[in-house]
């Protein structure tokens, strides 16, 4: 007995995904019609006979119509086959401009980055990570905008950031984060300061009590500082740059606790003074964030597994 011969049972009734076959087996069906075989038709899409096969009849019993007549001489469509075949290349031309469409969009959003990062992490770390990403994504291009960790958060919720980087305690609301490093503030001044010449570890309360030079309020800098200690002083000079920091404690204008990431050139060439300090530890975490519940996808990714690397 032939398909076309057998009863079929009553299409499916519910949602249009149980209604409507999935692209595989439409392709399948196209696939019969043109090679007029099952078999053939198997080959070309890379499955068994016994999986075209079923799945040719899974698509009978979904319509409620038989489509295929097999026999000896080869697989023909039936009158509703040839129907269906009609509907079924319509669906996966759509399907094919949908994916032209998509990998358009995919390849949009892999040719840019975007970057913002708070100071420390855009001066001392992003370079490094951003040579390693270029050569893994020759074609993509990086845009890095530093500002301190509040800006950051306000350019990722404002969609002008992909993927940001923080030096504060907290994660700002409405991001999700990722440890990426640790780092350790640092007191330093001037070696003609007389705090150079100290013997004894400075005391919390004494850093705490003393003008310094600061970073802007805002900054992840500061507001690690100003929580380990519980307040701060007046500032001495509020800037807006690490380098700006540092050329002022260079001149000797003042003290102040910088990222050890940020002075270790200077240390080294003693044109700073790293100075010990007791009773107040001074480690915060550094953060890959990104608005909520939109994980980092393409460079954004990509980066993000840099960091870790």
């Amino acid at each position: 007995m032939s398909n076309a011969d057998e009863q079929t049972g009553p299409a499916v009734t519910g949602s249009m995904a149980h209604r409507v076959p999935d692209l595989g087996a439409l392709e399948l069906l196209l696939a019969v019609a043109r090679l007029g075989s099952l078999g053939g038709a198997a080959r070309e899409l890379g499955i068994t006979q016994p999986a075209a096969s079923s799945r040719i009849r899974s698509m009978e019993r979904q319509l409620g119509v038989a489509l295929v007549d097999r026999s000896p001489r080869g697989s023909r469509l039936t009158d509703a086959g040839a129907l269906v075949t009609d509907w079924a290349r319509r669906i996966v031309e759509a399907a094919e401009a949908f994916d032209v469409g998509a990998q358009a969009l995919r390849d949009r959003r892999d040719s840019r980055l975007r970057v913002a990062a708070s100071m420390t992490i855009a001066e001392y770390l992003l370079p490094g990570w951003l040579l390693a990403l270029r050569a893994q994504r020759p074609d993509t291009a990086v845009s890095l905008h530093a500002g301190n960790s509040t800006v950051v958060a306000e350019r990722l919720l404002s969609d002008e950031a992909d993927l940001g980087f923080v030096e504060g305690l907290s994660v700002p609301a409405g991001l999700d984060s990722a440890i990426i490093a640790h780092d350790r503030l640092i007191v330093v001044t001037a070696p003609g300061h007389a705090w150079a010449r100290r013997r004894r570890a400075l005391a919390a309360e004494e850093l705490a009590s003393t003008p310094l030079i600061l970073r802007e309020t805002g900054s992840g800098t500061r507001q690690v500082l100003d929580a380990a200690l519980g307040g701060l002083a007046r500032p001495l000079i509020e800037l807006s740059s690490t380098t700006a920091v540092k050329a002022a404690v260079v001149s000797g204008a003042g003290p102040a606790v910088l990222s050890e990431l940020a002075v270790g050139e200077e240390l080294a060439m003693r044109r700073l003074v790293s100075v010990p300090v007791e009773g107040v530890a001074l480690a915060r975490d550094l953060r890959a964030v990104w608005p909520t519940g939109h994980r980092p996808t393409g460079p954004a990714r990509d980066l993000l597994s840099l960091t870790r690397g």
